[in-house]
């Protein structure tokens, strides 16, 4: 097991960027050769998502990053904020760190997106299937985020309320630069919108937005996690 290494201290402390230095392609695949392909992958039950995990590892093993990220995001809406900030549970589950190392399953993920978005991988989802039918999320933090991203790949039209200045929730006022640094969010935000997602700043439901407003324009709402209503 061999994950980045961190920047040097007397670097470090002139910037709140990432602590982590990059790392080349090589470097991942053999990260990803630690994978034994286990006949019963707990890494699965220990990712709340589902990941596939041995399936991308092998994939980057064979440097097919397309099929990676294919794979990875089946199962992910945002692999790069999973990828940096996930406390990993799957790791904790490797069959490999029970005499070993684990596998450095995060560390590979993140490379995944990285290299999707850097290949051009990772496009704006502009579906021609329309539901006809219009949702409001309160709260853009990760779960709304997320929720909005799902229900756009399904067709329907959606429109994220956030209270806050910016989107982004506990993603972008919870979790510090040098975790996750913010234009990892805007990038993402920027292709929720060309998805057709909008996003609406400042708008407080129950003070400067009514609750009405909401019941009476959409024909459902999904309250989030810190959504206050």
């Amino acid at each position: 097991r061999d994950t980045p290494k961190t920047r040097k201290v007397a670097e470090r402390i002139l910037d709140y960027k990432e602590i982590y230095t990059p790392t080349d392609d090589n470097h991942v695949k053999t990260q990803s050769a630690r994978c034994m392909d286990c006949g019963v992958p707990f890494c699965h039950n220990g990712c709340p998502l589902g990941n596939v995990i041995p399936d991308f590892n092998d994939a980057v093993y064979k440097e097919d990053w397309l099929s990676a990220y294919e794979i990875l995001s089946s199962t992910n809406n945002f692999p790069e904020f999973t990828g940096r900030i996930c406390p990993a549970p799957c790791e904790a589950s490797c069959v490999l760190g029970i005499n070993n190392d684990a596998v450095a399953i995060e560390y590979i993920e993140k490379s995944i997106i990285e290299k999707a978005f850097e290949k051009g991988y990772v496009k704006s989802n502009l579906h021609t299937y329309k539901s006809g039918k219009k949702v409001a999320v309160v709260g853009s933090g990760p779960a709304g985020l997320a929720a909005a991203d799902q229900l756009n790949k399904a067709g329907h039209d959606v429109t994220v309320y956030e209270k806050s200045d910016k989107i982004g929730g506990l993603l972008r006022y919870g979790i510090p630069d040098f975790k996750l640094e913010k234009w990892v969010i805007d990038r993402r935000v920027s292709l929720m919108e060309e998805s057709g997602i909008k996003f609406i700043i400042n708008a407080n439901i129950g003070v400067n937005i009514k609750t009405a407003e909401l019941t009476d324009n959409y024909d459902a709402i999904v309250l989030c996690c810190g959504s206050n209503i």
